[in-house]
C-alpha cells in the first residue's frame, strides 16, 4: 500500500537521496557516470521549495518516502520537472499515482495536460507517458555542446538531424 501525499517540511531530509538517484540515472541515459551528490540535491531541492513548486511524495506503509514528482507552475501550465521511484518499487503503479497529482493540478488550474521534458534515450518514462496519452512532440531543446562533451548519438525529428 502506497500513501500519495504533498511535501512537508520534515520530509527534506528523507527526499535528498531521491532526488541524488534521480540526477545519477539522467546523467547514465548519456553514459556518464556519477556519483551521489547530497549537496547538489540539496540546492535542487532548496531551488524547488524557494520557487513553491508542488511537491508529492509517495511512503510505503512503513513511511518510507519511495517516490516524488516534483510541478513547476506557470500561469496554468503544468510541467512535471521530475518523476522519480527507487528501482525495487517500480511496476507497482507508484508513478501513475505521483502523475495523477500532476494531471488533476493541470485541471484544477485549467489546463487539460501536463508537459514533459524528457530525455529522447529515457524508453522508460517515453512508454509510461505513451500509455497515459502522451505522444504529442511539443518542443525541441537546442543548445550548442559544451566543452569536452561527447554526442554520439543522433536523433531524426521529420528532416531534421541533431547530436545527442
Amino acid at each position: 500500500m502506497v500513501n500519495i501525499r504533498t511535501f512537508q517540511e520534515n520530509n527534506k531530509e528523507a527526499i535528498l537521496e531521491l532526488i541524488a538517484n534521480f540526477r545519477v540515472d539522467l546523467a547514465n541515459l548519456k553514459g556518464i557516470k556519477k556519483e551521489l551528490n547530497i549537496d547538489m540535491a540539496k540546492e535542487e531541492l532548496k531551488g524547488y521549495i524557494g520557487n513553491k513548486y508542488p511537491i508529492f511524495i509517495a511512503e510505503d506503509n512503513e513511511n518510507i518516502i519511495v517516490g516524488y514528482l516534483v510541478c513547476k507552475v506557470e500561469e496554468d501550465i503544468v510541467w512535471a520537472e521530475s518523476l522519480y521511484v527507487l528501482s525495487e518499487y517500480r511496476r507497482r503503479g507508484i508513478a501513475s499515482l505521483l502523475f495523477n497529482k500532476a494531471e488533476k493540478l493541470a485541471e484544477k488550474l485549467g489546463g487539460d495536460t501536463v508537459y514533459n521534458w524528457i530525455h529522447p534515450n529515457n524508453d522508460k518514462i517515453i512508454k509510461f507517458l505513451k500509455k497515459r496519452g502522451y505522444d504529442v512532440l511539443n518542443l525541441i531543446e537546442i543548445r550548442k555542446p559544451r566543452q569536452g562533451e561527447i554526442n554520439n548519438q543522433k536523433i531524426k525529428v521529420d528532416k531534421h538531424e541533431f547530436n545527442y
